[in-house]
């Protein structure tokens, strides 16, 4: 077993390294401590395995050194003049500090500048702890940052506002529980570190991808960072178990921060470089890079699989998570000739005991060609849906996309993932997400605004399918102001009412804005903390996300298994009939009826509002109108027509006939 193991009676540490020559161990005396007070050789095993056993304990501080050749053009980077984390580390102590010592090409020594691993006591009292367990097909997916949902919640203890612990705090779960979301994605919350270009700017890598630290939970979400962290990230999974939610991680196995052959030199780069990292083959001195951060892991390599696979099993037997997120996750699956969806890292998943019983979902684009792999993931994985994003928010801007692209998203993605023999809750549908613009933001700019990245507004997606509808930002103009609000509407009730798996994310349902910025990774400030004071435009916002999502949970329909099949579900124009094939073909057509299962889905994108006529209720009904994007109270629907105004849809009901 790898890393630093304290039981009750002394400390195991290991460290595997195939290429090193020596590996000391440096011990701490306190956190401030600039250098170790103590170096002990470890002895080498046949495995490549270096070991020793000591007699110290929890809150023991320490790092290594490794001995071996400087020689890049082999692919050997060993520099002991620098103290290198433990990847296997529970805890770390300190942050990173960008100095000159952190190259591995200087003879200064870095301990000053690196964080200090930390031996954990592992016992926690998890009481009657149990994982949530809910079933794909009733799930409701809530991304969201730890700390920017609470930093600014005013119920929240000031102690734990962007905390774990603020998480799990009544009013948060309150409102998780009236939203009717099921489970909680967490953007990153391993112990991460900055990337010194986001540092020379005086800026942060607020969202977190950039893991330093596999095992730890990040210091940066807690009340201190010597030890606390372990300990309240526990609590807070417990506590939000207790509440009925469960709790997946947004995982970065695809890189690492110390970037390319002229980045730093603090961790797995001089531990055993060509044993954790892709290197150009021919040119080992210089690296593969599937993310665009420098770097790539190379899961090709049993070591580096292990230490990926030992990381997500520890999350999950050791701090009860319940699934995760895999960034850029085509990176972890490149073989020698690209994405490979039988690549062994997918198959000691599966046959794992303990990860094949959690969720997992893909992120299913990497940084380089032939990184786009939507839909060709295994079974047993879902996969974020961007063709759903891309079609719903062209739909309802008024782009010719058509009806049919609409229908088939609806419809949970059969043509993406209906070949692979996959279910539709394998499309995790989405509006907006982290990566992008906030829902409010999506129908208030045209154009990004990302001047305060520093970076001339040249970062973040250059097309986000978004409208100001009249104006770009904020506007008091009540036309404008109107169409904004129902297409907010427009898009949350696309997603409630498709099949496959919603995900919201974090303060959309409040209106939450970001100033027109699609690319807030560095921003760790009100621009991407929750503002959760309401106005009654926001309070009516918040009721008609509640609202749709009670409506879905009660529709039986959305918890089926199995993409439509004919007898399923009617496609109708606006008169009833069914659609002809080229009412399907035709790009510009913007109005759309579907009967599912005792419900109805009035769509009408058009400019001016429609006319629809109504289908038979099943026997023993009538129609009711539930939720319209055009008011807070739609109408009753009269006889066998029913009006949907212009850019707007309307959910229908079956309900008694003697109902009042």
């Amino acid at each position: 077993m790898l890393g630093a193991r304290w039981d009750g009676g002394g400390t195991d540490f290991a460290l595997a390294s195939a290429h090193a020559e020596v590996v000391e161990l440096c011990l701490f005396a306190g956190p401030d401590a600039p250098v170790e007070s103590e170096r002990i050789e470890l002895a080498r095993r046949a495995d490549g395995v270096f070991h020793t056993r000591l007699d110290v304990g929890p809150g023991q501080l320490y790092g290594y050194r490794v001995h071996g050749a400087w020689a890049p053009t082999e692919g050997l980077r060993f520099n002991a003049r620098k103290l290198l984390v433990d990847p296997y580390a529970r805890a770390l102590t300190g942050a990173l500090t960008w100095h000159p010592a952190l190259s591995g090409e200087n003879g200064l020594d870095s301990a000053p500048y690196v964080p200090r691993a930390r031996v954990i006591d592992p016992r926690f009292d998890w009481g009657d702890d149990r994982p949530p367990a809910i079933p794909w097909s009733r799930t409701v997916l809530y991304e969201v940052h730890v700390k920017g949902m609470t930093a600014l919640h005013p119920h929240v203890p000031l102690a734990e506002r962007g905390r774990y612990l603020g998480l799990c705090a009544e009013p948060v779960l309150a409102h998780l529980r009236a939203l009717g979301v099921t489970t909680l994605s967490l953007l990153p919350v391993a112990h991460s570190a900055p990337d010194p270009h986001v540092a020379s700017l005086g800026l942060t890598n607020y969202w977190g991808y950039n893991t330093l630290g596999w095992f730890a939970p990040d210091a940066r979400f807690a009340s201190g960072d010597r030890g606390e962290q372990r300990d309240e990230f526990r609590a807070m999974v417990r506590s939000l178990h207790r509440a009925g939610f469960e709790v997946l991680l947004d995982v970065v196995y695809n890189h690492t921060p110390e970037g390319d052959g002229n980045g730093p030199l603090y961790s797995l780069r001089g531990i055993d470089n060509p044993t954790y990292y892709r290197l150009l083959p021919g040119q080992p001195s210089e690296y593969e890079d599937f993310s665009g951060c420098g770097n790539t892991l190379d899961l090709r390599q049993p070591r580096t699989r292990a230490l990926v696979l030992d990381s997500l099993r520890a999350w999950v037997e050791e701090l009860h998570v319940d699934g995760f997120r895999f960034d850029l996750a085509p990176a972890l699956a490149r073989g020698d000739s690209g994405f490979d969806p039988h690549a062994p890292f997918f198959a000691e998943l599966a046959a794992d005991s303990v990860l094949s019983r959690v969720k997992l979902v893909a992120e299913p684009w990497d940084a380089r060609p032939e990184g786009y792999q939507l839909g060709r993931f295994p079974r047993g994985f879902a996969e974020w849906n961007d063709r759903f994003r891309d079609a719903t928010r062209r739909f309802w801007r008024g782009d010719p996309v058509g009806v049919a692209e609409l229908a088939t998203r609806l419809g949970g993605s059969e043509d993406v993932f209906g070949p692979g023999a996959r279910a539709p809750q394998a499309s995790v549908n989405f509006a907006t997400c982290h990566d992008g613009f906030t829902l409010e933001d999506l129908v208030s700019y045209a154009h990004k605004h990302n001047e305060a990245n520093l970076e001339q507004n040249r970062d973040g997606a250059h097309e986000s399918f978004g409208s100001g509808w009249g104006a770009e930002g904020p506007s008091a103009d009540r036309a404008v102001v109107r169409a904004r609000e129902r297409t907010k509407r427009n898009l949350v009730a696309t997603l409630a009412f498709a099949l496959g798996v919603p995900m919201l994310s974090h303060g959309d349902e409040l209106s939450r804005t970001q100033g027109g910025n699609n690319n807030a990774y560095c921003q760790d400030n009100a621009t991407t903390w929750l503002d959760w004071s309401l106005d009654e435009r926001r309070e009516r916002f918040l009721r008609f996300v509640q609202r749709a999502f009670a409506l879905r949970r009660a529709a039986a329909v959305f918890a089926r298994e199995a993409f439509f099949a004919d007898h399923d579900v009617s496609w109708m124009g606006a008169d009833g009939a069914p659609l002809a094939p080229d009412d399907w073909r035709d790009p510009e057509r913007r109005v759309l009826a579907a009967r599912l299962d005792g419900a109805l889905l009035l769509v009408n994108a058009g400019a001016k509002s429609c006319l629809f006529r109504l289908p038979e209720p099943p026997a023993g009904t009538r129609w009711r109108a539930q939720l319209s994007s055009a008011c807070e109270r739609p109408s009753r629907a009269r006889g066998k027509r029913v009006r949907v105004p212009a850019h707007g849809c309307l959910w229908l009901g079956a309900e008694p006939e003697h109902a009042a």
